[in-house]
């Protein structure tokens, strides 16, 4: 028989992808049960889960994996050389998904391609999601049908020593240490750790909004990296 879906709850469902949270998809009512590590009522809810196998199926969230590769094409697809540099450099490493994030800010027109783009992946991975189970849906989304996705169009890029510029850097770093004393060594390794457990994000600001920031006295938030396992968020 056909449920009645609440499609915001599910699309958050599936576009949220931490190894705390669960959520199951109620084939009775189409109501989203999620189940969080910690919260008070978690073993109630995995015990009315598992109590009921038949009622409550899993959600599949898109994985962080594959979450991954929709950023790198779509930053294969990015026209503006310096910005796609910057991209490229921003998803090297652990911290991608918020230096990513944190880049396009100063981009709104590319920051809303994105979104459509992501957008359009995340309606076709839950629509093939639920041809895949055989659940029937008595409300349509308000997104519609949605055909599979066409890969975004590549911009070659201009790289003449061939290495990826998070690479370039790399070597200069290590070329750069090797120079360095080794009396003085210990400062540039704690700087390194410093830069390691902070994150890129603040680095990766255009130049001018840094120098007003340092201006103005404003503070820089560190990046604790939390959001690594976790979905890009649509907005």
């Amino acid at each position: 028989m056909p449920i009645t879906v609440n499609w915001s709850d599910l699309e958050i469902a599936f576009e949220r992808n931490s190894p705390d949270q669960e959520s199951f998809l109620d084939l009775e009512n189409g109501d989203l049960l999620s189940i969080v590590e910690g919260e008070p009522d978690a073993a109630a809810r995995r015990a009315r889960v598992a109590s009921n196998p038949e009622r409550y199926l899993r959600i599949d969230p898109a994985s962080s994996r594959e979450q991954y590769r929709w950023m790198e094409r779509f930053v294969s697809s990015v026209s503006d050389q310096p910005l796609r540099e910057r991209l490229l450099i921003a998803i090297d490493g652990k911290g991608a998904f918020r230096r990513f994030k944190d880049v396009l800010l100063a981009f709104p027109a590319e920051r809303e391609r994105w979104f459509a783009y992501r957008s359009e992946l995340l309606h076709f991975h839950i629509q093939t999601w639920l041809d895949h189970m055989q659940i029937e849906v008595a409300n349509a989304p308000p997104w519609g049908h949605v055909a599979q996705p066409a890969e975004p169009a590549e911009i070659p890029r201009v790289v003449p020593s061939g290495e990826a510029p998070g690479e370039i850097l790399r070597r200069q770093a290590r070329d750069l240490l090797d120079e360095i004393p080794a009396a003085e060594l210990p400062s540039a390794l704690a700087f390194l750790e410093f830069l390691r457990d902070r994150g890129a994000s603040t680095l990766l600001r255009p130049a001018g909004e840094r120098r007003r920031n340092h201006l103005e006295g404003e503070g820089e938030d560190s990046d604790d990296d939390d959001d690594d396992d976790s979905a890009l968020e649509l907005r």
